[in-house]
Formats: C-alpha cells, structure tokens, sequence
C-alpha cells in the first residue's frame, strides 16, 4: 500500500497544540510519515517551521473537544472541533489513520458513532502495550468498558491475538485470562464463561494468569475488563514512576562512592527506563472499530506523539482491521 496518510488531532491534550505539532516534526523527520493536522490553522502554522513542515498538511477545524467534556456533549458538537474532524476523515477515506491525546472518553463515543465496531464485535477495547521481561504483551481493555459481558471478554481475545500478530510480529499469540488465580475454578462468573467460550474460540488460549505473571511473558494477550484493566495499567504506571524516583533519591543522595556507582549505572538505567517508559509506545489502538485509531495519553510529550504517529502508521501497514475481522468470521463459522 501507499505510505499511510495520519490524521492527528493537533488540539488534544494537555500539552496541545505545541507539543503536538512537535511530535508530527519528529514523526515526518524520522521516518518520513505523512501527516494532516488537524485543528485551529491558525495557531498551528507559526508552529511548523522549515522544509519538514511544508511536507504537513494542515487540516482547519476552529473547536477543540475539552479534556474534562462529558463524551455525550462533544460527541454532540464534534462537527467542528478538532478530533471530530479527524475521525470523519478516517471515516470518508482522507486518512489511514487518527491519533489523539485528547478526551479519550469523546474519542471513543465519536469513533463509535462515526466508525461504527467491525461485524461482530460488540464494543471496542483499548489495547495497551505491555512492556514485558522478554518483549512486549498486550493489555485489554485498558479502560473502554468497566463493565464487560463474557462474550465481550472473547472478542477481546479475538482481537487482541489478531493485532499481536499483526503489529508485534508474535506468530501464536498465547492469550490467558486475568484473575485471582491460575486454576480454571478461579474467578468471578464472567471471568468463569469467559474462559470457558475462550476455550472454544480460534485463538491459542492458555488459561487464567494472575498479577505477578504481568511482567513474566507469561501470555503474550491478557484480557481482562475495563475496570481491573485500567487499575492494572495506573497502578505499573505510578509503581515504574515512582521507583524511578526513588532509585534516583537515594543513588545522587549517597556519598561519593554512591555518585560513583550510578556514573557507571547511569547508561543501564536510562534505557532501562526508555524500556518501561509508556511513551515508547506512544499509545493505545482502539481495537474493533472499523478504522486505525490511536489513544495517547494527555500529559504525553513530542516522543510520545511521533511514537503514536508510528504506531498508526503500522497498524494500517498491517491490516489489523482486515485482521480482526478475519479472526471474528472465523469465530462465527466456528459456532454455526
């Protein structure tokens, strides 16, 4: 295919539009990726600058969605603001992809009404990149549904598998459920059907896997509902951030010898940071929409963004729509 055309909501998050339109720079300047921004013209052309912004597009959409605005109102008003538009451009075909760091609430409504879930499926789920000990797993949902139907839990898995094998490179994803225990008898009810329906889907399912397993490769797919999901995901993300603080406290607070020391760790411990820094991977597909779209979060930075502008640009490189609804048909004959 042509290189995939990115639609980014140059208007959303906390650090928008600057850093935002930054990450775009970085994204065209590193692996030449085409890109429209999308958002008030007229604060986002003083920001491009050079020969590498001549090469971005620049889409004009006078709103942008509030970080705080009830998913109902912006998806009310979304005709004008910024990630509106975004997604009616995946929508009508403009763009092979939309990536945002804006109302991640707004994002999903919008996308849902606009995109509409591929046959099949009944909600989308945001899959997160799992920084594991021997490579990356894959996480959902990380927050899309609190509440999840067992057969909700199954397409998750479907989908999952399909995106690991598609974008990770994984060539049998090993997808386990997320509970209190690794035996079958383990779980709530829904955690119960889900396994057992997961038994009988076309996917490679290994069973239950609990908290500690998270970080152990254990499962390369590990589905679990909104809710524990997104607790899972905040919860690593405040432990990784918070040791790294402390490892920093206590090292430059020591004496010589200690100052010494993290000299020498200082290489290892950089890119043992780089390995579990969230914005490696830029952000999250929301997976079973009928198009390729890419959840950041709000604080992220110009890494984060140029990061989620390539994860867009694989995830339409690969088909992981195509994918997903492939494995979903495969799922249906199974049960007819």
């Amino acid at each position: 295919m042509n290189e995939p055309r990115i639609a980014v909501d140059a208007m959303g998050g906390d650090r928008a539009p600057e850093e935002v339109v930054a990450g775009a720079v970085l994204a065209v300047e590193t692996f030449g990726a085409n890109v429209v921004l999308v958002g008030d013209e007229a604060r986002i052309r003083p920001l491009l600058h050079g020969t590498t912004g001549d090469r971005i597009a620049v889409e004009h959409a006078p709103e942008a969605v509030p970080m705080d605005q009830p998913a109902s109102q912006a998806l009310r008003g979304s005709e004008r603001t910024s990630l509106g538009r975004a997604v009616e451009m995946m929508k009508s075909g403009e763009v092979d992809g939309v990536v945002s760091a804006g109302n991640s609430g707004a994002f999903l409504a919008i996308s849902l009404v606009k995109l509409r879930t591929i046959e099949g499926i009944a909600r989308p789920a945001i899959a997160t990149v799992w920084p594991a000990l021997k490579g990356p797993s894959v996480l959902l949902d990380s927050g899309a549904n609190v509440d999840c139907r067992p057969e909700w839990l199954v397409q998750f898995g479907i989908m999952g598998s399909a995106y690991a094998r598609a974008a990770l490179g994984i060539e049998r994803p090993r997808v386990a459920v997320l509970s209190v225990g690794e035996e079958r008898t383990k779980g709530n009810a829904s955690v119960l059907e889900a396994a057992a329906l997961l038994d009988r889907a076309p996917v490679h399912f290994i069973g239950n896997i609990e908290g500690k397993d998270m970080f152990h490769n254990v499962a390369d797919v590990i589905v679990a509902d909104g809710f524990v999901g997104n607790v899972v995901l905040k919860t690593c993300e405040g432990m990784i951030g918070d040791l790294g603080s402390i490892m920093k406290k206590e090292v430059l607070g020591g004496g010589l010898a200690a100052k010494l020391g993290a000299a020498l760790l200082l290489p290892r411990l950089r890119g043992l940071r780089k390995r579990y820094d969230y914005e490696t991977y830029g952000g999250a597909p929301l997976l079973g929409l009928r198009g390729n779209c890419i959840v950041s979060h709000g604080r992220v930075s110009r890494n984060g963004i140029k990061h989620a502008i390539r994860a867009a640009v694989e995830e339409a490189r690969a088909d992981v729509v195509g994918k997903i609804a492939a494995l979903v048909a495969g799922e249906a004959v199974t049960q007819a």
